[in-house]
Formats: C-alpha cells, structure tokens, sequence
C-alpha cells in the first residue's frame, strides 16, 4: 500500500475521531482538508515520496465551491426547509391530532396510531426532523402518558415516526443524494415513496398488535364517544388541503411539468397560503421562520463547503480508488458486498450525521456498487432507509436529545432508549425487505419513464 493510501485512511480515521470532539462538522473538514494537504507536501518535498496532492488544489476547492453554489437543484432546500416550517406553525397538527384521536378513540394503541398517521403527513410537508419530533412530542406524548400509556412505547412512537421526515419525499436527505451523485431528484421522490409509506405502515401494525396482545401499555379510554360520519368530516377538512399541496408539489415532479427547485418554490408558497388561511401569519412568525429557514440552510452549506475540500483532497490521495478497489476485491458475492456497505453506515450511525455520512462516505462507495450491477436508484434509497437508523441510536441520535429536550419530567434517557430499539428492528425488517424486493423501490420510477 502506498504512503498516499495510508493518508487517506487516516484521513477518515481522524475525521470520526474529531467529530465525536462535537467540534463544528464545517470546520472538521475544512481543517483536516489544509492539515493533510501540508502533510502530503511536506512527505513529497521533503522526503520524496509521492503523494499527488500540493496547493493547486486550494484553488480546485474554489473552483468546485463556486460549482456548488451556482447549483440550481440545491435551491430546492431552502424553499423545502421554508415549507415545513410554515406548515409547522399553521396549527394543522394541532387539529389533527385533536380529531384523529376521537376517530380511533376506542382503538387499543389509537392515540399512537393517530402520532403515527400525524407523522406521516408532516414527513410529506415538514421533511424537518427537529421540527417533527419536538412538535409530535409537545402534542401527543402528554396526551399518551395521561391515558396510561407505557412510557417507552410512547417515547418510542414520537422518535421513530418523527424520523420518516428524512424518507418520504420531498426530503432535503435525497436532494442532497440526489446532487452528490448527478442523478435525478424526481427518481429518487418516486423510488423513496412505498418505502418511505411503508415504513410507517410497519409502525402502525407494530403498535396495533403490542397493543392487541398487551391491553396495559396503551389502554382505551372508557369514556371515548364511537366514530361517526361527523368525526370523518372533521378529520378530512383539515387533512385535505395539505394533502392537496403534497400532491401539488410531488405531482409536478412526478409528472414532469416541474423541476423540484420549482415546485419546492410553488410548495412554499402554498404553505404560506395555507398558514394565512388559518390565520396564523404575523411579523413574529415570519422572522422566526426566516431566521430558522436560514439557520438550517447555512448550517447544511457550511458543511458542504468543508466536505467540498475533504473530498477533493481525500479522491488526490486515492482515497476513492482504494475504497472502490477494497469493495471490488472482497471474497464476497455481489449481494454481500451490498450487505457489508450497509452494515457499516449502519455502524457510522451510531457516531456520525447523516449529512457528513451522505457528503464523504455515499460518493465512495456508489461507484463501487454501481460497478457491481446493482441500479443507482435502488442502492440510494437502501443507503436513505439505513441513515434514518442514525436519528435513533446512540450517542449521535439527534432524535432522542430533541424528544428528551421537551419530554414531561419522569421521562428518562434510558426510557427514550429503550423505547426505540422496537422501531431501530422494524428499520432493519425495512431495509431487508427492500434487499430482497428491489421492485418495492424500482416500480414506480419504471412507471413514470413508461
């Protein structure tokens, strides 16, 4: 192995190292970028040994960050970011989990089912994981501890389904997939969407049959009226126009009379419709969501910009030849090399964002999987299912410290622990019935190029 591979590995080494710092991710990179270009100039001026990488790749990075920000499909993530946050103070899941509960008042497990369907619809809208764990948590986890529920089922229901977000488009984790690997964003939406469904389907039956066979962890309420054609009326005034602008902004993409920078901006202007609607628009609620609209964006591009420079210098040491030739050489069948990258983004989870894990480890190892055969499309929406894992396993699962942020005292970091590895398991029965049924991800972008 040659001394610029060494570099390289311990490139990445000390990236996972210094990120467990709680070091700025921007920074990190940035820094490990200028630290190992020094490093390599100084092994090849001063000792001889080649290492392929000088100071011409400073102006490389400005070259490729000027790229980055004259890229129109990353124009999508604000207005996508802008929409959630509007739909978030419409009061739209206030109502629905208002009357949702009454409809499966008598339903063992009713109340999380009504998180779980209220989660599905903001991961259609919101796409913020923050937004949709703090927002799920505030309105239902109170409401399920005063009916008895078991405290980690409970906590456990507002992490996994706040986390489906980052799945079921339009998600800002597969437009920024979607750019690291030059491929289609409207794809992407369409082969993350069974699964993205499905998932949250698995959720419901999973809390409907803890329910059924244990009565005690989520107990009906004695006095909870039957349902009736009125509560339907309820429930469907309020979820449609929501609906309609989910189908505004995916129908446009799917059917091609949008690109998603176009319809992300058409979506934000239809929440802000909706929020003015419900009368819920005032100059306090605009700055707040402006300033959080801009926070997130600017914290996303900064880690663009230091993972810009990372990659570049890591694919000058060979860093992406190494890894591409190390997965091509595995005494392992095509499958089992799939399975392999899996487990250790699995694993990278446990540590790392799923933005540092999108924007360094997804561009290495996507050529390599490529090469094996396997369609692009499939892969990345195996690769999306298996990062969702990373908001619920500790220490770096953003989930639990945004739950354990608001939760009512009496709920505890190990019960928030203990209430996830339900949900981490049927993530994992997720990603393998995806492994074995790739039609489950392939069907519908097959659909709209026929």
């Amino acid at each position: 192995m040659e001394i610029r591979e060494f570099l390289a590995i311990g490139m990445f080494i000390l990236f996972i190292v210094l990120i467990l710092t709680g070091f700025p991710v921007g920074w990190v990179l940035g820094g490990l970028a200028v630290f190992f270009t020094a490093l390599a100039i100084v092994f090849e001026q001063d000792l001889g040994i080649y290492t392929g990488v000088d100071w011409s790749y400073s102006s490389l990075v400005i070259e490729r960050i000027w790229d980055l920000m004259d890229n129109w499909v990353l124009v999508a993530l604000p207005m996508f970011i802008l929409m959630g946050l509007l739909l978030d103070r419409s009061g739209i899941a206030a109502e629905l989990m208002k009357n949702i509960a009454r409809l499966f008042g008598r339903v063992g497990g009713g109340l999380a089912v009504t998180i779980a369907l209220i989660g599905m619809l903001l991961a259609a809208t919101t796409g913020i994981i923050g937004a949709s764990v703090v927002l799920l948590a505030l309105l239902g986890l109170p409401a399920m501890l005063e009916q008895d529920y078991q405290p980690e089922l409970a906590a456990g229901t507002v992490c996994a389904v706040g986390t489906l977000g980052i799945l079921i488009p339009p998600s800002i984790m597969l437009v920024l997939m979607a750019d690291r690997l030059a491929m289609s964003v409207g794809d992407l939406f369409l082969g993350a969407l069974l699964p993205g469904v499905m998932l949250g389907a698995l959720y419901i039956a999973y809390i409907l049959t803890f329910a059924a066979l244990r009565p005690e962890v989520a107990p009906t309420p004695e006095d909870a009226p039957p349902p009736d054609w009125q509560m339907v009326a309820d429930v469907a005034r309020i979820v449609l126009p929501a609906l309609a602008l989910i189908v505004l902004v995916l129908g446009s993409i799917f059917f091609g009379i949008a690109t998603p920078t176009e319809a992300a901006g058409v979506g934000a202007l239809g929440a802000l419709g909706l929020a003015g609607l419900k009368r819920k628009l005032s100059l306090t609620v605009m700055r707040d969501v402006l300033t959080e609209t801009s926070r997130t964006t600017g914290y996303v591009f900064a880690i663009f910009v230091g993972a810009t420079a990372y990659s570049l210098v890591l694919r000058g040491l060979g860093g992406d030849e190494l890894i591409h030739r190390a997965l091509l050489e595995l005494p392992l069948g095509p499958q089992a090399t799939v399975m392999v990258i899996l487990f250790f983004t699995f694993l990278l989870g446990f540590f790392l964002d799923w933005i540092e894990i999108t924007l360094i480890v997804l561009p290495l190892v996507a050529p390599a999987v490529e090469s094996l055969g396997f369609d692009l499309v499939w892969f990345t929406v195996l690769f999306a299912v298996c990062l969702q894992t990373s908001f619920l396993t500790p220490p770096v699962g953003f989930a639990l410290f945004y739950l354990k942020g608001v939760a009512p005292e009496g709920i505890k970091a190990p019960t928030i622990y203990r209430g996830v590895i339900s949900f981490i398991a049927l993530q994992v029965l997720a990603l393998g019935l995806l492994f074995l049924w790739p039609g489950l991800v392939t069907w519908l972008p097959s659909m709209a190029y026929d």
